[in-house]
C-alpha cells in the first residue's frame, strides 16, 4: 500500500522559512514524478513544485508564483522529496499536500496527473 506522508508545518511569522518533507512508503519514487500543491479553503489544489525524471536524470519544475522562494529537492536514498520554502508572506498559508504519479517520468501539471496523496499539513504564516 502507497501511503505519503508530509512534515514540518507550521506556523510562523513573515520572512521565515519552512522546509515540508514528504515521505513515501510501499513505494519508490524514484523515476516517478512527485510534486507539492497547497489549497486554501474553497479553492482548488494549486502546484507549487515538482520533480520529475528524464533519462538525463532529474528535473526540477517550480511554479512562477513560488520561483525565487521555494525549492524542491529529492533524496532517493530516504524515498522522500523536499519543499523548502524561504521568505514566507502570509498569502503562504495553506494545507500542502505531497502528491506522487504511478506512471515513470514527468512532472505532471495537473491534480488528475497524480495518483497516491498525501494527507497535508498546514502552514500558517502571520503578518
Amino acid at each position: 500500500q502507497v501511503r505519503l506522508t508530509e512534515s514540518g508545518g507550521g506556523s510562523v511569522q513573515a520572512g521565515a522559512s519552512l522546509r515540508l518533507s514528504c515521505v513515501a512508503s510501499g513505494y519508490n519514487f524514484r523515476y516517478y514524478g512527485v510534486a507539492w500543491f497547497r489549497q486554501t479553503p474553497g479553492e482548488g489544489r494549486q502546484l507549487l513544485a515538482g520533480v520529475g525524471w528524464r533519462s538525463s536524470g532529474d528535473y526540477e519544475y517550480i511554479d512562477n508564483s513560488v520561483k525565487g522562494r521555494f525549492t524542491i529537492s529529492r533524496d532517493n536514498a530516504k524515498r522522500s522529496v523536499d519543499l523548502q520554502m524561504n521568505a514566507l508572506e502570509p498569502a503562504d498559508t495553506a494545507v500542502y499536500f505531497c502528491a506522487a504519479r504511478s506512471t515513470r517520468g514527468e512532472v505532471g501539471l495537473f491534480v488528475e496527473n497524480y495518483q497516491y496523496w498525501g494527507r497535508g499539513t498546514q502552514v500558517t504564516v502571520s503578518p
